[in-house]
């Protein structure tokens, strides 16, 4: 019991989505490029973005409780830890990663709730900036302003009309928190 409390609250070994550095020289940014990867998605239209961040994030949890066709627990401990990614377009999209052990063309398994539905991102390059501490839409739009100044400042393109954030720990973990804020690189299709 003590190993899983000290996990929620100081673990830091989470399982990330796969991506590629790509080369950069900045100190405040990184630029990746991420695999295809599935996530399990609910939508928190029509609400503030800390109440539909929680609203979400509930609807995920029970999710990950059970609450899906193949009534698969998914555990968010640390050797399979998965994060949320928030991706801000016209509506909130709220997303919890699947586990790449669920990674096969029938999984993440369907939910049972309407409310639910299965996302794929393709490869994807994005411009991100980490910060720590618990985050909040205050917050996440602090770094992302800093993001796109440094973007800016280095003559990187940006797709100006949508953004991510990510967090990768429990409500529960206390110190060494993460969380990201995402602009995708822009191509020729942007």
């Amino acid at each position: 019991m003590l190993k899983t409390f000290q996990q929620a609250l100081f673990s830091t070994g989470l399982q990330l989505p796969p991506w590629k550095p790509v080369e950069c020289k900045a100190q405040d940014y990184e630029i990746r490029t991420y695999e295809t990867t599935k996530w399990a998605s609910t939508s928190g239209s029509g609400m503030q973005y800390d109440s539909a961040i929680n609203t979400g994030f509930m609807r995920l949890f029970n999710y990950i409780q059970g609450n899906n066709e193949k009534i698969y627990l998914i555990p968010m401990h640390k050797r399979n830890a998965t994060h949320v990614l928030f991706e801000w377009i016209a509506v909130l999209l709220l997303s919890l990663q699947s586990p790449s052990y669920l990674n096969d063309p029938n999984c993440p398994p369907k939910s049972k709730d309407p409310r639910y539905f299965l996302t794929t991102y393709l490869k994807l390059k994005f411009h991100l900036r980490t910060y720590g501490g618990f985050s909040n839409e205050q917050k996440s739009r602090e770094e992302l302003l800093k993001l796109s100044e440094s973007l800016r400042r280095d003559g990187h393109q940006f797709v100006d009309k949508e953004y991510y954030t990510a967090g990768y720990d429990s409500p529960f973990k206390l110190v060494n928190r993460r969380n990201e804020v995402w602009l995708k690189k822009k191509t020729d299709e942007d």
